[in-house]
Parts: C-alpha cells; sequence; structure tokens
C-alpha cells in the first residue's frame, strides 16, 4: 500500500529558495513521523518542458492533492493544516 501523504515539491537544480524548501518539509516530516507519515515527491521541473513553462517563475511549489499549499516559501500555518488534512483522511 502506498502513502496517499504526499507533498510534490516543484524545484529547480540551484534554486536556493527550492533547497530551503525542501530543508524544511524535510525537517518537519522528521517533526512529525509520529504523529503522521507523509512522503515528499521532489521533481525537477526543467525535466519536462511542460511544468517548466507551467511553474518556471513560481518554483519552488509545494502540493498537496493536485493544490498548491504555498510557493516560494515554506507557510508554517498552511502546513499545519495540510497536516490536519492528512491526518483527517487518514481514518
Amino acid at each position: 500500500m502506498s502513502n496517499q501523504n504526499t507533498l510534490i515539491v516543484y524545484y529547480r537544480e540551484g534554486c536556493h529558495l527550492c533547497e530551503q524548501m525542501v530543508a524544511f518539509l524535510s525537517q518537519e516530516q522528521l517533526k512529525h513521523q509520529a504523529s503522521i507519515q507523509f512522503e515528499i515527491n521532489i521533481i525537477d521541473i526543467d525535466d519536462d518542458p511542460e511544468l517548466a513553462q507551467k511553474y518556471n517563475v513560481d518554483v519552488p511549489v509545494a502540493m498537496y492533492q493536485d493544490e498548491v499549499i504555498f510557493y516560494h516559501f515554506f507557510d508554517a500555518e498552511e502546513f499545519e493544516r495540510t497536516l490536519k488534512k492528512m491526518k483527517s483522511e487518514q481514518h
């Protein structure tokens, strides 16, 4: 059974905001692992011309279930809302 709690991060190699976003999400993943399991799927937009066109100036973009949670910067409030959503969907 695969984990339905997957955050997708669209990023670009060499983007410092992207690196910060992934670092924040990785820290949050460790911090919350006892209460909620989620995966982080990191996708380089430059590997896909369609994604590169769509998210070119918006990276990094964090998404959950096809909805943008936040872009450019980690947003702790939005992240907490997303965690609550994940938890409610597990039961």
